[in-house]
């Protein structure tokens, strides 16, 4: 057994998906317009499920979860969280830990779901 795809509820998918296009450059595997879409991530799918109609309303969809994705970068981790800001993101600082040889880096997309970027140290 193996886990191969993991689905995060979301309001604006459209939005969603020209976030982590544009962030992480993930080639789309599924769509349905608006309401779902798979992106290749390596060894795992994401996926994206437009929210039911009762959960919307006029108030910015924001996700509340106890999970984290990681997302492993081999790009400087400056650049990447400046562009993830300038995207909407919600980014905290830098942190490294002594005895872990990695950046990192905590953030919120669009719509609240965290994420950590990690970035081996030169």
């Amino acid at each position: 057994m193996k886990l191969s795809r993991i689905i995060l509820f979301g309001n604006d998918i459209g939005a969603l998906k020209v976030f982590y296009q544009s962030i992480f450059n993930f080639s789309l595997i599924e769509e349905i317009e608006n309401e779902w879409l798979v992106f290749n991530a390596g060894v795992i799918e994401i996926a994206f499920h437009r929210i039911g109609e009762s959960f919307r309303n006029e108030d910015s969809f924001r996700a509340e979860s106890n999970v984290k994705l990681v997302f492993s970068i081999e790009e400087d981790i400056e650049e990447v969280r400046k562009r993830l800001i300038e995207r909407g993101a919600k980014m905290k600082d830098i942190k490294s830990f002594e005895g872990i040889d990695f950046l990192f880096c905590d953030g919120e997309d669009i719509e609240g779901n965290i994420f950590q970027l990690s970035q081996k140290k030169a």
